[in-house]
């Protein structure tokens, strides 16, 4: 055999591997565009996990608020987000001291869309003028599960409700 032969033979077989290699990122390339959400599906699932988890939240605030009398209930919406508070002013009167005011508050939102395909929860809870908790949770659109999210949201608002009656 001569070296022209082997030489054609490996041109050939580097041609068809290069192909192979091709063939194959341009499959992958596909899948992943077809597994990524388009902007309007994207825009679509957000909408529709903010209504259901923003819902879950005005449920679960409005029981904390019926449990503890002195809770004012107020729905959130605005620039942070969709969701729900509950807030109490008390104040504590000593003998021989001024009063002092104390703030309570549960606030829990479901946070606007941003740039990143996510779900985004955030809870900031207060007692008696000390931060009890500040929490963030998300979850990419593409794999959400709005069901884990609706528990952890139950899940803030039992700790604190726990938390409240310790004090």
């Amino acid at each position: 055999m001569s070296t022209t032969g082997v030489v054609m033979d490996f041109q050939q077989r580097l041609e068809k591997a290069i192909a192979r290699g091709e063939r194959s990122r341009t499959a992958r390339d596909r899948a992943e565009l077809a597994r990524q959400l388009s902007a309007e599906e994207v825009r679509s699932r957000h909408s529709s996990a903010r209504t259901e988890l923003s819902d879950k939240i005005e449920t679960c605030l409005r029981k904390l608020a019926d449990h503890f009398p002195g809770f004012q209930y107020q729905s959130l919406i605005g620039s942070d987000g969709w969701g729900a508070k509950v807030s109490r002013d008390d104040l504590r009167l000593q003998s021989g001291r001024s009063s002092e005011s104390l703030y309570s508050r549960l606030e829990m939102l479901v946070t606007p869309l941003g740039t990143a395909p996510i779900v985004e929860i955030v809870a900031k809870g207060t007692i008696r003028n000390r931060e009890v908790f500040h929490r963030r949770h998300y979850q990419q659109l593409e794999t959400l599960d709005v069901t884990v999210l609706e528990q952890m949201i139950e899940q803030w608002v039992l700790e604190y409700a726990e938390q409240y009656a310790a004090q």
